[in-house]
């Protein structure tokens, strides 16, 4: 299937990345979300990157102004009507995820795509919503997305080989690697990191370290480019609890259990980089 028109739902920092770099690589972007304040902040992250981009020589002024013109917001969700890819880049929660996919697939062409970017969450149950389950896949992208080169590719039980292989040469075109994983809690990528993390919350949450030793041992010692607990600032702590609470359910294993130091900082409003306090302090 050729894909000419994508639509990516959400404007947050997932849905920023993923709009902006199907923009740099020539597809017409459609870009949703309720809050225009929201797509507006999200247009001026994307104008930054460009220009940082052009600074260093991998863009020139004129491809980035282009780029620029492939973007079009919109508050109007029934604009997925002109898409053949709508990507939903939404927060990490199970009952948002189904109602946009609920009212998106009546919306949408019958040959469109819909594509989830969720980092855990089952994509044969948001299919379940929709009418074209067998067009329906998960495209989990890595944060920072104009960055990260790995697409991770998840087929539900009823998705179609030519809705993976297109899923596939759309992340391809945007110069990504997609690797296909199987429909299960936390897929690959989270299914590791997210444990990974947790631990070295116990480990702060058992006095056996400070977070900036934790860090250091991770860093210094097994040469991982950032702190498992720096990691999860970046993340944002209350989407760590919410994969970890997804990998408990899903599995019934207590190896997936949060720790409750975690509960606690998503409890007292620290998230992370995103708040100004998580595991670190951070200035605006």
């Amino acid at each position: 299937m050729n894909i000419h028109t994508v639509m990516v739902i959400g404007a947050g920092q997932m849905g920023t990345g993923i709009a902006q770099v199907h923009a740099q690589a020539g597809y017409h972007v459609i870009w949703y979300d309720m809050e225009k304040k929201q797509l507006e902040k999200g247009m001026e992250r994307i104008e930054r990157n460009v220009e940082r981009q052009r600074e260093k020589n991998r863009l020139s002024e004129g491809e980035g102004k282009e780029m620029i013109k492939r973007i079009h917001s919109t508050s109007h969700l029934r604009r997925a009507g002109e898409a053949d890819l709508i990507v939903e880049a939404v927060t990490e929660n199970k009952d948002v995820k189904k109602r946009i996919f609920h009212e998106v697939d009546p919306l949408a062409p019958p040959h469109a795509i819909l594509a989830s970017n969720t980092s855990s969450l089952s994509i044969t149950e948001l299919a379940s919503v929709t009418n074209r389950p067998a067009q329906v896949i998960g495209m989990h992208f890595m944060n920072p997305v104009p960055v990260m080169k790995l697409v991770e590719i998840i087929r539900g039980l009823s998705t179609a080989e030519e809705t993976a292989e297109t899923g596939r040469a759309v992340c391809e075109s945007l110069g990504k690697t997609a690797i296909e994983v199987n429909d299960y809690p936390g897929f690959v990528s989270n299914r590791v990191l997210m444990p990974m993390i947790n631990e070295a919350v116990y480990a702060v949450y058992e006095g056996v370290a400070s977070p900036e030793a934790v860090d250091n041992v991770m860093t210094l010692g097994m040469n991982h480019p950032l702190g498992p607990l720096a990691l999860a600032d970046l993340i944002g702590l209350d989407t760590c609890l919410f994969i970890m609470e997804t990998l408990h359910d899903g599995f019934g294993d207590d190896k997936y259990r949060p720790c409750p130091l975690l509960r606690n900082y998503v409890k007292a409003g620290w998230l992370g980089k995103k708040t100004g306090r998580g595991f670190y302090f951070y200035s605006s």
